[in-house]
């Protein structure tokens, strides 16, 4: 396996009176595609920046393959970056963009000539070769910059926003091609993004931050479907997010050791989830379900499931993307009051009979799902924090 392991410990970072990262600690294995996900300001491009060698910690080592870089200049390490605005230099063809790095380091014309070419082809490019930075798309623009960060072989190479300035379509493709180079070359990717379809798409695993820490560190399937956290459920895609009080908790006979637990939702009344975390009658939790895994119906459910949960409402608001519909369904609570409380719902449109939503604006509806679908996120303390 090529590339180097990387391990951030205890990393802590102050600009002034602000505290950008707190006692950080990941470790990225060889060759892995990582991602560090969060919203803007969290800390993810200074956790970079100290890895790359253009910032110093207060706190904490960086070690890759076991080799504390802290304190060795950016050129000094076997890392390199691309950043989210190419930094080409405008006055060289894409040829000498490319070539830069081994000129440095004085490599022979020969040499120089089998790897440029060489990177080029790799990131399709080859056939542009004598353009100049201004007659690139912004996608082509991207691959030459992540051809230059490759050529001098990196074990680690570092990715800042690298998508960013680019149309959600060029988006998309060049996430492919990033997947491609990567799974072409083996090194290993450590890839900032606050974007997080951009993280679940091309990611082994992925670090959720916010506000200076790490809070779930899992595979894109973990960080989706098993939360750690509130704000992890509300970051990751679009979810219903509950708080509630654990009313009863009965042992399911399951291996390894599995709970039906029953919740009250303010204004809501019961919902039944099963978890695996040990849980108490009468503790503060969160509880959350996805929107994709609600079902919306005009005619109640006919089920003789004891794991299902079912409310009425109405249709508030119906939005049709085309490839799904998403419901705003204001739902009754347990004394058939029309609450305040509102359920998302995602129908997919996977047939060519769903050519526009059924239900409509105002319809009644019954919204269900069953217990094993919806998580507990959080255990709270008795305030509900």
């Amino acid at each position: 396996m090529k590339g180097s392991d990387v391990s951030v410990c205890g990393i802590c970072k102050s600009f002034a009176d602000f505290d950008v990262l707190n006692n950080i600690n990941l470790d990225i294995k060889k060759g892995e595609f990582f991602s560090l996900l969060g919203p803007s300001g969290c800390g993810k491009t200074t956790l970079l920046r100290i890895i790359a060698g253009f910032e110093s910690p207060d706190e904490g080592s960086i070690l890759l393959n076991g080799t504390d870089v802290v304190g060795l200049p950016p050129n000094h390490r076997q890392v390199n970056t691309v950043f989210q605005n190419y930094a080409l230099f405008p006055h060289l063809s894409v040829y000498e963009n490319v070539a830069f790095p081994l000129r440095l380091q004085r490599a022979p014309k020969s040499e120089i000539e089998k790897k440029v070419l060489e990177y080029l082809r790799l990131v399709q490019l080859e056939a542009h070769a004598s353009k100049m930075p201004n007659q690139l798309s912004g996608g082509q623009k991207q691959r030459v910059a992540i051809a230059r960060a490759l050529i001098k072989e990196p074990c680690v190479l570092l990715l800042d926003e690298p998508l960013s300035a680019l149309d959600a379509k060029l988006r998309q493709h060049m996430l492919i091609e990033l997947d491609q180079i990567h799974d072409k070359i083996g090194i290993t990717f450590i890839y900032v993004t606050h974007d997080q379809q951009e993280a679940l798409s091309v990611s082994d695993r992925i670090a959720v931050m916010n506000q200076g820490n790490v809070l779930q560190v899992g595979s894109p399937h973990e960080i989706y479907e098993s939360p750690a956290t509130d704000f992890v459920a509300r970051f990751i895609g679009d979810t219903n997010l509950f708080d509630g009080d654990v009313v009863s908790v009965v042992p399911l006979p399951k291996d390894p050791p599995e709970f039906m637990v029953e919740l009250d939702i303010p204004d809501l009344g019961r919902i039944k989830v099963t978890t695996v975390d040990t849980v108490k009658t009468g503790q503060k939790v969160s509880f959350t379900i996805r929107p994709e895994k609600v079902v919306i119906a005009q005619e109640r459910p006919k089920s003789n499931r004891d794991d299902i949960n079912i409310f009425q409402g109405f249709n508030e608001e119906p939005i049709y993307s085309g490839f799904q519909t998403k419901y705003y369904v204001r739902v009754k609570n347990s004394l058939g009051v029309m609450s305040a409380q509102m359920i998302r719902v995602v129908k997919q449109h996977a047939v060519y009979s769903d050519e526009g939503p059924e239900i409509d604006w105002k319809d009644n509806v019954y919204v269900s799902w069953i217990a094993n679908d919806g998580y507990i996120v959080e255990i709270k303390d008795e305030a509900g924090k």
